[in-house]
């Protein structure tokens, strides 16, 4: 074990590296979630919820698995699904196996909305996130993604770009990261 290891606080050099990346991040965020509304309309929260419900069985998902796997409270998710429904994007229908839940549905104007703004989203990703690095560089930081999720008991992200193992509304919730992939 290293000495940095066994102190109780980050070393200077650890805290630039980390205040760095915190920084970094959060200039990357902001300027990716620009371009993103800019492009689209569609806010961070909008690209989520369509995303987890453009992959999901049928287009749809109970609300508390949705909340799960996006990571919001089901509070919060449930005002974002009334002005995404109000702008017809998803629609909500009673659960058939469970009278208190509800099902969330992709509507044809919300997958409309969703494959509008991927090739826009992901040009923006290209240019500011991927155009920054060589193939080594983001060999790296692919290792130390993987490390650092292994380290907060986190899923490995799969080749394909999602997690290899979906949280359920069961599971003990992750720890909040800030995670490039999720924008």
């Amino acid at each position: 074990m290293t000495t940095s290891r066994r102190r109780k606080v980050p070393t200077r050099r650890e805290l630039a590296v980390w205040r760095g990346y915190i920084e970094t991040y959060d200039i990357l965020r902001t300027r990716v979630e620009a371009r993103l509304h800019q492009d689209s309309q569609l806010s961070t929260g909008d690209y989520r919820v369509l995303l987890a419900l453009s992959e999901a069985e049928d287009h749809t998902l109970r609300s508390s698995t949705l909340a799960a796997h996006i990571e919001w409270e089901r509070s919060r998710l449930s005002g974002h699904l009334g002005r995404m429904e109000k702008r017809g994007l998803v629609r909500r229908e009673p659960c058939a196996e469970d009278a208190r839940g509800s099902q969330v549905v992709l509507t044809e104007e919300g997958a409309r909305a969703f494959r509008a703004s991927t090739v826009p989203h992901l040009q923006a990703i290209k240019e500011t996130f991927v155009d920054a690095f060589t193939d080594e560089q983001l060999d790296v930081l692919g290792e130390a993604t993987a490390a650092l999720r292994a380290h907060l008991g986190l899923p490995p992200i799969a080749t394909d770009g999602k997690s290899a193992a979906p949280r359920t509304p069961t599971s003990a919730p992750a720890p909040a990261v800030p995670s490039p992939a999720a924008t």
